[in-house]
């Protein structure tokens, strides 16, 4: 049957592709709390400048490599679309993606590229140029993002019905949002940065680290949850009852996953934290979202009081292992999106919209393997081309910022303003070289905050 479009089901895409973009500045309120006051610009703008970046680029080539037509065996899609060509027609030739124009299907797979190389600043805050962030960003984009989403997203047909797809959606590995192509990706990548910048000044030891604005990092979480609805339920491509079972997955899951996160909190620190809570959402967010088509909303709260607490355990490997991820992208991203797809391989239920078989539903072990080899792929894949180009950028024009910057803080050092006005009444810009003015702006910004807090709240928090 020949299919038609549906006004409802463009509507929601729509809707929900403007909730994914959303998801990103609601990255960078929840990354530049984290961040001490002198780098939360420049945390913000690695975000923005994520969203301006992809954006183009996706238009370019991204589609196209990700959803063009096979060229490769199922790793990356030719450039029969290059900057949209064929797509672009809105009258009654109108290409259908579905039920809805291709283009609306653009725009909401473009959203999902723009947070996926989002995510990864977070491992490099306080230290990392912005220039080379942007290059690292373009590479990673066109090396790693498109070519992936290929794998995963693409389940194109050919005329008589053969699957010419990306090669992991052809395998039948279960990913219905992206927990390999986003979460396990951008945690990958984030961890080769880290391991090529190094650590920050002080890291483990110097209180300043500790997030400066927790209010901003609550506003971010809860942003980013509303946006999460669109990024999960909008997956289904159509207002209907996949997208609503996706739904309540995506609401129960994280609220689990908060309460997973508090009780480890509790019982290792003997209180619990706004940031622990903050951050247990955003690890039930994205456990589930492999998950939320796979699973039933009983498996979910199981899955995101695991996420919760396994992601509370993990964020502290950083220590034991001696690897400066700042803002524990691999601690959540990474570690949560493995938990998530490979939890598909035992919770799939037939009675759920993937229809997967899990080991708990008779299923034995052949998705599990299959979610496992999905998992793996997509972590090797993006850890490797990662740290080759962060290596290549950091040996040509240089990745990390001088001990200089790094103490001033990277905001004034690299955009010339501050997020804060100094007591002195000054205005939030400095010119550069301004040594004397980023001195009191560093001072008042990060020493007067920390002044209160007792002795070992930085160790607790981080925990």
């Amino acid at each position: 049957m020949t299919p038609t479009l549906s006004a409802g089901d463009t509507a929601w895409v729509l809707a929900s592709a403007a909730l994914v973009l959303l998801m990103t500045p609601g990255l960078a309120f929840f990354y530049g709390g984290m961040t001490r006051a002198k780098s939360v610009l420049n945390m913000m703008m690695m975000s923005f400048g994520a969203i301006a970046l992809v954006g183009v680029l996706w238009v370019l080539v991204g589609y196209s490599m990700s959803f063009g037509t096979d060229a490769a065996a199922g790793l990356v899609g030719n450039l029969d679309k290059i900057a949209l060509h064929g797509v672009l027609s809105t009258g009654d030739d109108m290409p259908l993606a579905g039920t809805i124009p291709e283009l609306a299907f653009v725009g909401f797979q473009g959203v999902f590229a723009i947070i996926t190389v989002a995510l990864i600043s977070g491992s490099i805050a306080d230290r990392a140029k912005f220039g080379a962030w942007m290059v690292f960003a373009f590479f990673f984009s066109i090396l790693v993002y498109f070519p992936v989403a290929h794998w995963v997203f693409d389940a194109n047909k050919d005329a008589n019905g053969t699957f010419i797809g990306g090669w992991l959606n052809g395998l039948g590995v279960i990913d219905f949002a992206g927990g390999t192509a986003v979460h396990i990706n951008a945690g990958a990548a984030g961890l080769a940065l880290a391991l090529i910048l190094g650590k920050r000044r002080g890291f483990g030891k110097d209180p300043s680290h500790r997030p400066h604005n927790l209010p901003f990092v609550m506003l971010g979480a809860g942003l980013l949850w509303f946006g999460w609805f669109g990024f999960n339920a909008g997956s289904a491509l159509g207002a209907n009852g996949v997208a609503a079972f996706a739904w309540i997955n995506t609401l129960v899951a994280p609220c689990a996953a908060v309460l997973g996160w508090l009780i480890v909190e509790k019982l290792r620190d003997g209180h619990a934290t706004s940031l622990g809570a903050a951050s247990g959402a955003v690890a039930g967010l994205v456990a589930i979202t492999p998950a939320c088509a796979a699973i039933s909303p009983l498996w979910a709260i199981m899955l995101g009081l695991l996420a919760g607490a396994v992601c509370a355990l993990a964020v502290g490997l950083k220590y034991r292992f001696g690897y400066d991820d700042s803002l524990d992208v691999v601690g959540v991203h990474l570690v949560g999106g493995i938990v998530g797809t490979l939890f598909i391989g035992l919770a799939a239920g037939p009675g759920a919209p993937s229809k997967g078989q899990g080991l708990f539903y008779g299923g034995g072990f052949e998705l599990l393997g299959k979610q496992a080899l999905g998992a793996g792929s997509v972590l090797v894949y993006s850890f490797v081309i990662s740290l080759v180009i962060g290596w290549i950028i950091s040996k040509t024009m240089g990745f990390r910022v001088s001990t200089e910057a790094e103490e001033a803080g990277v905001d004034i050092a690299l955009h010339a303003e501050t997020a804060y006005s100094s007591t002195s009444g000054g205005s939030g810009f400095h010119p550069l070289g301004a040594k004397a003015e980023a001195d009191v702006a560093a001072f008042n910004a990060d020493d007067l905050l920390a002044a209160p807090l007792e002795k070992n709240t930085e160790k607790k928090v981080k925990a």
